[in-house]
């Protein structure tokens, strides 16, 4: 028989952070561009899911006014419970996952979703399917579109942000036990294929995506992500071919010396290390801007 299930969503919309994600969210404007971000696609993502998710969104208690009557509007509409945290350490939020579920399954479920990303409408029924034992393991969907400038892009991630972590209720860590990008290294992982199944949006504001994968076209996309395709361009056979031979690979190179750079830092500097130089190149990337 099949383990009952608790599947939460966790999204961080503007929870204060250190680092260089600071600096971004202090710009004028963020919070704004992030509303419209979320309106037009997380939010409706998660409402056309086909299998039922709870849905955390966390915000900063010192946020605006207008925000915060927009929040009330938002979760309403968007069925999702808004919580308000200086910062969420892992009581907090088991507590909050308590709370928000009642916790009657046998596993929770946990998938991290940015406030500015997507998923296909049978991301968290895949997910769920998956899941024959309350042992704890990482999921991830390794299919899955980057949007950048109206253009779509296929791209294989097999450690990507839309990781999910399925676990007993005694002790949980969560899928923000650890970077999206290490979690595999905390605890078995299941990595599963099929079409693309999350939405990953590239705009001024991100703080580390870029442009990954092939070139691709929106129709091919539209049976998972429906409206959310809507409106974006619709590349040549020609602009099709040059991405895949000439475009793609050099984009690829380009990415491949930066996250060997990446992995040759990181066991040196550790995590701390490593987020306190990404602050310090955010900040010279700040002022140079001005």
């Amino acid at each position: 028989m099949r383990p009952t299930l608790d599947h939460v969503l966790l999204t961080r919309f503007n929870l204060p952070s250190p680092g260089a994600e600071s600096l971004i969210r202090a710009r004028d404007g963020w919070l704004r561009e992030r509303v419209g971000l979320f309106e037009d696609r997380c939010l409706p993502s998660v409402r056309a899911q086909t299998a039922p998710v709870t849905w955390i969104v966390y915000f900063d208690p010192e946020s605006p006014t207008w925000l915060k009557e927009w929040i009330a509007g938002a979760a309403t509409r968007g069925g999702f419970r808004p919580l308000y945290r200086a910062e969420v350490g892992r009581e907090a939020l088991i507590a909050d996952l308590r709370k928000a579920t009642g916790a009657l399954g046998d596993v929770l479920v946990t998938t991290n979703l940015d406030n500015d990303d997507a998923l296909s409408a049978d991301f968290a029924a895949r997910i769920q399917n998956s899941i024959e034992s309350a042992e704890r393991h990482a999921i991830f969907l390794r299919n899955g579109l980057i949007l950048k400038d109206g253009r779509l892009y296929r791209h294989v991630d097999r450690n990507n942000a839309f990781c999910s972590v399925a676990e007993p209720w005694d002790s949980p860590v969560t899928a923000w036990a650890d970077w999206h990008t290490r979690l595999a290294g905390q605890m078995p992982s299941t990595v599963l294929g099929g079409p693309p199944a999350w939405l990953q949006v590239v705009h001024g504001n991100n703080v580390s995506n870029r442009v990954r994968g092939v070139l691709t076209t929106p129709a091919a996309h539209a049976s998972g992500f429906g409206e959310l395709l809507a409106g974006l361009d619709q590349p040549s056979r020609a602009a099709l071919l040059a991405d895949r031979l000439i475009v793609a690979p050099l984009r690829s190179a380009k990415l491949g010396a930066r996250r060997l750079a990446k992995n040759t830092i990181l066991p040196i500097l550790g995590k701390e290390r490593f987020d306190r130089l990404k602050h310090s190149l955010a900040v010279v990337s700040a002022r140079v801007r001005r």
